[in-house]
């Protein structure tokens, strides 16, 4: 059974850019850093591509977590999928859409995952993890929304 959650973010920012700073590691890094998220393998600054991994380091509920994602399809400016190939889930795709609006943009994250730990995975992802998930990709969207650029405040 895989849990899922859809968030919707709009932007004032054309598509094409909004696009750009959603597969930028420099961006992903600066609005993660409460959690300490830092890319420590594969692609580690710039912007990821299709067939491109990253290995992410950070710190979630207290427990230091390593995880290795891989950009599986891409379709500039459309779309975007990342899946973890190593890391704490059984399963995680994150699809990113995206679509040009007469004021800006708007972005779409499905979130589809599997925790480990078979019937305690599923009770965590229902009492906290799903929730917890969906509150890291809002505030990822609209740090994104804003357009802000590492090192320009």
């Amino acid at each position: 059974m895989t849990a899922s959650f859809v968030c919707r973010t709009e932007s004032p920012l054309p598509v094409e850019r909004l696009f750009d700073l959603a597969r930028s590691i420099d961006v992903h890094v600066e609005s993660q850093r409460t959690a300490g998220e830092r890319a420590v393998g594969g692609v580690t600054s710039g912007l990821i591509g299709e067939g491109q991994d990253v290995t992410w380091r950070a710190r979630h509920f207290g427990i230091p977590l390593t995880m290795t994602s891989r950009i599986t399809r891409l379709d500039f400016p459309r779309s975007f999928t990342d899946e973890q190939v190593k890391g704490p889930f059984k399963v995680f795709r994150h699809i990113h859409e995206f679509e040009q609006t007469p004021t800006g943009s708007t972005m779409v994250d499905r979130v589809e995952f599997i925790a480990p730990l078979g019937v305690l995975g599923r009770a965590v992802e229902r009492l906290f993890l799903a929730r917890y998930l969906e509150r890291l990709i809002i505030r990822r969207g609209r740090f994104l929304a804003e357009g802000r650029i590492p090192g320009n405040s």
